[in-house]
């Protein structure tokens, strides 16, 4: 086999299926997975970011699953740094490893590099947060439209954590966050083959609505109930918790933050999609594509 290394990354919507199709694949080139799912690096929070089960984290070895705390700060450039790391111990031993999750911005960064953003003082992000948890998301929208309207074309608009990046990059720096951006991309001593999994948009909404189903059934309330006293953290600013606290604060009924929950996921997926779409080179199968099939395609790409 060749010497070379390749990072086989699996990459699509919520609920597609990219967990078990990363076993799979890890299983067949007998190598470890490097999870890119920003939301499931924290410990506390398992059911509402359906966290790999036992099963499955006992199928293959994973890293970066629940292994910090949601009250630590971890960047995308933090993640940039540990996965390259983990990956060049990885390479050491082994031709191939496997990278899965939904989260573009991680991805992008562990397969091009990150953009070189200056420090930022963390008043500023506590600022923002105080700010949009009194004025709201359209406050953040407004802000950014303001300081660097190349980025706000661009941002995904109805994302607190990415309006509330780009801003503080701009507070602290007194730069648009769009200069910082393709300034710099690193190397990589890897050749990526990056898989996309696709489906019927219905068919992705139906699998989603069934699977805020399942998280419910298993415990979701009573685990964000636990962490609402920490509602105004950064890692809790996501879907799937926001909705529950709303609710808890007395402001929408039970059944209509579950709703809420499936819509704004629904949301969010369409969002991946969109990113995803634009990822280099992807080759894109339908979600019940055998993993066969899909290794033959990796093996013509080696």
């Amino acid at each position: 086999m060749s010497t070379s290394k390749y990072l086989i990354t699996v990459v699509g919507p919520t609920a597609i299926g990219k967990t078990a199709m990363a076993i799979e694949l890890a299983r067949h080139f007998n190598c470890e997975i490097i999870s890119a799912d920003s939301r499931q690096f924290f410990r506390e929070m398992a059911i509402g970011t359906a966290v790999p089960s036992k099963g499955e984290l006992e199928a293959a070895k994973h890293h970066f699953i629940q292994d910090i705390s949601i009250f630590e700060e971890y960047s995308v450039g933090d993640f940039e740094r540990d996965a390259i790391a983990k990956l060049d111990e990885l390479y050491q031993t082994n031709d191939f490893a496997v990278m899965v999750g939904g989260s573009g911005l991680y991805i992008d960064a562990v397969l091009k590099g990150f953009d070189d953003f200056p420090d930022v003082d963390p008043a500023i992000r506590s600022q923002l947060i105080t700010d949009y948890e009194a004025k709201g998301i359209e406050y953040l929208q407004q802000e950014l439209q303001r300081l660097d309207p190349v980025h706000y074309e661009k941002v995904a608009k109805e994302n607190p954590q990415r309006l509330m990046r780009a801003l503080e990059v701009c507070i602290g720096s007194g730069k648009p966050y769009s200069s910082f951006l393709n300034i710099k991309k690193n190397s990589r001593s890897f050749t990526p083959i990056v898989i996309g999994l696709e489906a019927d948009r219905e068919l992705m909404y139906d699998r989603i609505n069934r699977r805020v189903d399942i998280m419910v059934n298993e415990g979701l309330i009573d685990e964000a109930k636990g962490l609402y006293p920490h509602k105004s953290l950064n890692a809790l600013q996501t879907v799937g918790y926001r909705e529950l606290f709303e609710h808890f604060d007395g402001n929408i009924t039970l059944d209509f933050a579950i709703e809420e929950i499936k819509k704004n996921t629904r949301r969010f997926a369409k969002r991946q999609m969109t990113w995803f779409r634009r990822t280099e080179r992807t080759k894109w199968f339908d979600f019940t594509t055998p993993s066969t099939e899909i290794i033959n395609y990796i093996n013509t790409q080696l």
